[in-house]
């Protein structure tokens, strides 16, 4: 059976965050998505909460980073083209997204990323699926 993967993130602003990644085209499943809390649709089996910051601190006892100086995580998102990478960065920075890397190409892959208006780094990327190998 195939898992569901929810990676949690702490935003300042519940409804700027759902605004930002609406442009992106992302939609959100309004059955668990409230003032506290936005679940972003990726697929059938990946969503991402965006949680607001003082009810992400409820789920830990540790000290969460602050994205302004700290990485936690990258989060690589796969899109179907070189075209499409670079048509979700530059939205992303005309929506107030800021510039994280410049583009990269590795030949059989493509990447470039940005900062979320929370300074959580996202990697979008294009590869080549001749290059991929079946994951057993």
């Amino acid at each position: 059976m195939p898992r569901m993967i929810f990676p949690n993130m702490a935003v300042a602003d519940v409804e700027r965050a759902k605004q930002f990644f609406s442009a992106l085209g992302f939609s959100f499943n309004p059955q668990f998505t409230d003032h506290n809390a936005a679940c972003m649709v990726v697929n059938e089996l990946a969503c991402v909460m965006l949680l607001k910051a003082e009810f992400f601190r409820t789920f830990t006892t540790r000290t969460p980073v602050d994205t302004r100086t700290h990485l936690e995580s990258l989060i690589a998102i796969e899109l179907e083209s070189r075209d499409a990478v670079d048509a979700m960065v530059k939205t992303a920075l005309a929506n107030g997204g800021q510039p994280a890397m410049p583009p990269q190409d590795h030949g059989f892959m493509y990447q470039h990323s940005f900062l979320d208006p929370d300074g959580h780094q996202w990697e979008p990327f294009y590869m080549d699926p001749s290059h991929v190998q079946p994951m057993s």
